[in-house]
């Protein structure tokens, strides 16, 4: 079986240790999605079948069946009857977990990241929408910088980001800064201590304006997140609007068993 596979496939696999109690499934499962995530399965590869995954992880058919499924579930591997599973073609991951750049999510995907800024400017607060004022925490005499950005993939849009700065802790800032990942700047160049991100999500049928912008069609699916970005000590650096067209994201988190006391994570919003 070893002379099958590439040394790639073959360094994950034999590096692979005895496998631990329960849940055995997920344990495969990490192992089988660094492997979909490998150079050795592009996009519309055939992937390992069960016998192999059982035979290679000393696993039940059964346990073998259930992490390969669970992979076609998160779409990363796709099931043709009679022939086989095939590596997906990869849509973007939004992690709801971690601030993880645009760039870096395209890369994991697979894709070729391009960003193209619509409009970089400085206004003063008071010109700038009154929630973003308020989450931000400035007077309205304070400076801000207000960009728009396309974000591509394999040069097809799937973001528009509108985001409004606190200028104070990046005066230098440029429009060339922005053509790649802010975080990186903020942190490389400025030496600024991102502490993290609150934002919320909701569905949302984009604008003509909006699906123009997005290359798709009016009133087509979209997400909107709505974020306000902190330094250490929680001080307020970022508000964003941005949409996320929904025919090219997925948005993935990963949650723990019921624990006695709930802690609310969203909120249902009532229509008339």
């Amino acid at each position: 079986m070893t002379g099958r596979y590439s040394n790639t496939t073959q360094d994950i696999l034999s590096s692979v240790q005895e496998l631990t109690r329960e849940p055995v499934y997920r344990q495969v499962n990490q192992w089988l999605r660094s492997l979909v995530q490998s150079i050795q399965f592009p996009v519309g590869k055939q992937f390992l079948t069960e016998r192999q995954v059982s035979e290679h992880f000393r696993v039940s058919r059964a346990t073998a069946n259930k992490a390969l499924s669970n992979l076609v579930a998160e779409g990363l591997l796709t099931f043709r009857k009679g022939v086989g599973t095939f590596v997906s073609d990869r849509s973007m991951d939004y992690n709801l977990r971690a601030l993880v750049s645009f760039t870096e999510e395209a890369v994991a995907a697979g894709k070729k990241p391009e960003t193209r800024v619509l409009l970089f400017t400085k206004i003063a607060a008071r010109d700038a929408p009154k929630d973003a004022v308020q989450a931000l925490q400035v007077l309205e005499r304070a400076s801000l910088w207000y960009m728009e950005r396309l974000r591509l993939a394999d040069g097809l849009p799937v973001i528009l980001e509108r985001r409004h700065i606190v200028s104070s802790y990046c005066r230098t800032l440029k429009e060339d800064d922005v053509r790649g990942s802010l975080y990186m700047t903020w942190r490389e160049r400025f030496h600024l201590e991102v502490e993290g991100a609150e934002a919320t999500i909701r569905a949302m049928n984009l604008r003509i304006e909006e699906a123009k912008t997005l290359g798709t069609r009016q009133n087509a699916a979209g997400l909107l997140v709505t974020s306000v970005g902190f330094l250490r000590g929680h001080k307020p650096l970022w508000f964003e609007r941005t949409l996320y067209r929904g025919d090219a994201y997925e948005f993935h988190n990963q949650m723990s068993g019921i624990q006695g006391t709930m802690q609310p994570t969203g909120r249902f919003l009532a229509k008339p």
